[in-house]
């Protein structure tokens, strides 16, 4: 298996459709042949074929404290058994290791958000590329500014 099975530490009924967390029952860090890794938590197949959804995360490779696995369900409610391996771990090398972070820090057993708020990153419409296009049916023709790259397979011009 190219991951590692994560199972629940504590029974858990979802009564809604929101997400929740569950803790796990491996804390971290996560050591293979006493070197530190991050990791990708995802869901075990037969989790979704239950109607249970976990929610992928990121593991940190400094994270100490109990993995949490976040879950969420549209079909409440739904009871989740102590010791059900429900999601896995994909060990991941730290790729930026040799990049010093701004402010370094001890991230210790904080999770979820720990690291620093949201960041979104936006750009205004009008900054984006543009085509100048001409567009014609027999005779008749007309000349529109349009985005370039849009992303979509196809652009409808009424």
């Amino acid at each position: 298996s190219l991951g590692v099975d994560l199972a629940t530490a504590v029974s858990i009924t979802l009564i809604d459709n929101r997400p929740q967390t569950v803790p796990s029952t491996l804390k971290g860090p996560l050591q293979i042949n006493g070197q530190c890794f991050g990791g990708l938590l995802i869901r075990r197949s037969s989790s979704s074929i239950k109607g249970l959804f976990v929610l992928p995360g990121v593991i940190n490779a400094d994270y100490n404290g109990t993995i949490q696995i976040m879950i969420q369900t549209d079909f409440p409610p739904v009871m989740v058994p102590q010791g059900s391996r429900i999601a896995q771990i994909i060990p991941l090398s730290n790729l930026l290791h040799t990049v010093s972070p701004a402010l370094p820090q001890d991230r210790g057993d904080g999770g979820f958000g720990s690291t620093g708020g949201l960041a979104l990153v936006t750009l205004q419409l009008g900054q984006r590329p543009t085509l100048s296009v001409c567009m014609s049916n027999g005779s008749d023709g007309t000349r529109l500014t349009m985005l370039a790259d849009t992303g979509a397979d196809i652009t409808i011009v009424d």
